[in-house]
C-alpha cells in the first residue's frame, strides 16, 4: 500500500460526510418538533395498566381493567357462530349445517370473494342489516328511507365520524357537546380532536352508586338550545348504570324541549343484557319520537371482533318531505369525510358479520351466544356481591348487581385501587371501574377477599 493511499481515503470520506450533511442536515441540526411544540404525551392509561399486569409474575394476578369478554378460564373467547358462519352458504352450495368449518374456510369457500377495496360506505349487506339491527326492522326511519350508514373502523371511527361531521356542518359557533360525566375516556380525546366543545352533565352519584336523575335532567335543560347530547345506548361504560325506560322518556322530553342533538354510542347491544331489542329501546324510542339524530355502532363487544373492527356511523334525519334529500346530501359529505381519512372500511370483520346478520339460523345462534356472555356476566356480579357480604366488606354492595354489562363503578378510591394492585396484584383503572369479564368461578372469592380487606384497612 502507498503512503498516499490512507490520505486519499481520509479525503474521500470527508468528502461523503459533507455531501450526506448537505443533503441531510448535519448531525446538530435542530429538530422543528422540539419538546415545546411536541410535549411528551401521558401514557394512555388502560394499556398502561395492561402492560403493568402482563409484567406482574404473581401466580394470583387478576386483571379487571381490559375491555373485552373472558371466559370462565380468563381466556377470549371466540363466538361459536363466527368461528361456524352459515348453515349453509349459499353461493358455493356448501352445506355446513353440523361441521367444524371456520370462518375461514366459509370464507375461502365463497366464489365471489376477492380483495378489492370495499366502497367508501362499505359493505352494502353490512351497513342495511346493521341499521336494521339497531334500529329495528320495522323502524318508521328505516321504512321512511330516511337513514344513511357508513360502515366504520369500528365503534370509534363512527364515534369520530359522527364527531368531525357536526363539527363541520352545525351552524356557527358549533355547539357543545355534553358528555355523562363520567364517560368512556376515549370520548374525551376523540370530540376535542374534531374540535366539538366539551361539556358534561352529572351521571353518576357517588352516595347510590347509580343514575343521578336530577342531576342530569337539570343539566339538560339548562343546556343552550341545540346542544349536541351524547348518550349511552346501553350498559354505560364506565358506570354500568343505565337510565330506566320511563327516565328514557323524561330524558326524550327534555332533549326535545331543548331542540338538541341526541348522540348515541351503542357499543354493547346484546351483551348488556342477551336481549337485542331490550337494549336498542332507547335508540327506537328516539326514532319513533321524531328526532333527528345519529348513532355510532361497534361489533367489537357482541360478535367478538375486537381486533377486525366492525361498526357503522348512522345518521337518522326528522321525518318531513324532504327528508330524503336531506339524508342524500349527508351521506354525501359523510362519503368525503370518510374518503380523506380511511378511504375504504377493513373488509373481513363485516363480511362475518354481515353474514350472521343475514342467515336465519346463525342469528338465532348469534343470540345464544350473547345469552352465554351476558349471562355469565349477570352470575359474576352475583357471586361478587354475594363473597363481598360474605366477607363483611364495609358499606353496601347491591349497586354491583343493579349496575349491567360489562363493567362496573365499584365505589373504590384511588387509593384502594392502589392497595390492590400493589398488596393484591388485582389490576383495575384507578376511578375503581372493573371489568366483571375478567372475574371468574377461580378468583372471584380472592379478589372479593381482597377488597374487602383493603376495604377495612383503610377505613
Amino acid at each position: 500500500m502507498s503512503p498516499s493511499q490512507p490520505l486519499t481515503s481520509s479525503i474521500t470520506n470527508s468528502r461523503l460526510n459533507q455531501i450526506h450533511n448537505h443533503i441531510m442536515g448535519s448531525a446538530g441540526s435542530p429538530t422543528m418538533f422540539t419538546a415545546d411544540n411536541v410535549p411528551r404525551a401521558a401514557e394512555d392509561p388502560l394499556f398502561g395498566l395492561m402492560a403493568a399486569y402482563k409484567k406482574d409474575t404473581f401466580d394470583k394476578k387478576v386483571d379487571l381493567g381490559i375491555g373485552a369478554y373472558r371466559d370462565d378460564n380468563a381466556k377470549p373467547w371466540v363466538l361459536p357462530v363466527v368461528k361456524k358462519v352459515g348453515l349453509v352458504l349459499l353461493t358455493a352450495g356448501v352445506d355446513v349445517a353440523n361441521s367444524d368449518i371456520q370462518a375461514d374456510d366459509l370464507l375461502r369457500k365463497d366464489p365471489d370473494l376477492n380483495h378489492e377495496y370495499l366502497p367508501i360506505a362499505g359493505l352494502a349487506e353490512f351497513t342495511t342489516a346493521s341499521q336494521k339491527l339497531v334500529l329495528g326492522a320495522d323502524s318508521p326511519a328505516v321504512r321512511e328511507k330516511r337513514v344513511i350508514s357508513i360502515q366504520t373502523v369500528s365503534g370509534t371511527g363512527a364515534v369520530h365520524l359522527g364527531g368531525a361531521f357536526l363539527s363541520k356542518f352545525l351552524p356557527q359557533p358549533t355547539p357543545a357537546i355534553y358528555m355523562s360525566s363520567p364517560t368512556w375516556a376515549n370520548h374525551n380525546q376523540i370530540f376535542t380532536n374534531v374540535r366539538l366543545p366539551i361539556k358534561s352533565y352529572p351521571y353518576f352519584s357517588s352516595e347510590t352508586k347509580m343514575l343521578d336523575f336530577e342531576g342530569m335532567i337539570s343539566t339538560l335543560s339548562s343546556a343552550p338550545k341545540g346542544s349536541i347530547i351524547l348518550l349511552h345506548a346501553c350498559a354505560h361504560n364506565p358506570t354500568g348504570v343505565d337510565p330506566t325506560q320511563d327516565q328514557w322518556m323524561k330524558i326524550a322530553e327534555v332533549v326535545k324541549a331543548g331542540s338538541h342533538f341526541p348522540f348515541f354510542d351503542c357499543a354493547y347491544q346484546g351483551f348488556a343484557s342477551g336481549d337485542l331489542a331490550k337494549d336498542a329501546w332507547a335508540v327506537r324510542y328516539f326514532v319513533e319520537q321524531g328526532f333527528e339524530l345519529c348513532v355510532a355502532q361497534s361489533y367489537a363487544k357482541n360478535f367478538g371482533l375486537y381486533g377486525e373492527r366492525a361498526g357503522a356511523f348512522h345518521f337518522v334525519t326528522a321525518p318531513g318531505p324532504d327528508a330524503q334529500d336531506t339524508v342524500s346530501r349527508i351521506a354525501s359529505q359523510l362519503a368525503i369525510l370518510q374518503r380523506s381519512e380511511i378511504s375504504n372500511p377493513p373488509a373481513y370483520g363485516a363480511r362475518i358479520a354481515s353474514m350472521i346478520l343475514n342467515d336465519e339460523n346463525l342469528f338465532k345462534e348469534w343470540e345464544r351466544d350473547l345469552k352465554t356472555m351476558s349471562g355469565r356476566i349477570i352470575e359474576m356480579r352475583k357471586a361478587f356481591r354475594d363473597k363481598l357480604e360474605e366477607f363483611q366488606t364495609p358499606g353496601t354492595w347491591n349497586h354491583i348487581t343493579n349496575q349491567i354489562g360489562m363493567f362496573s363503578f365499584t365505589g373504590l378510591t384511588e387509593k384502594q385501587v392502589g392497595i390492590l394492585k400493589e398488596k393484591w396484584h388485582i389490576y383495575m383503572t384507578k376511578n375503581g371501574r372493573i371489568s366483571m369479564a375478567g372475574l371468574n368461578t377461580h378468583n372471584v372469592a380472592y379478589v372479593a377477599e381482597s377488597v374487602s380487606a383493603t376495604v377495612k384497612e383503610t377505613q
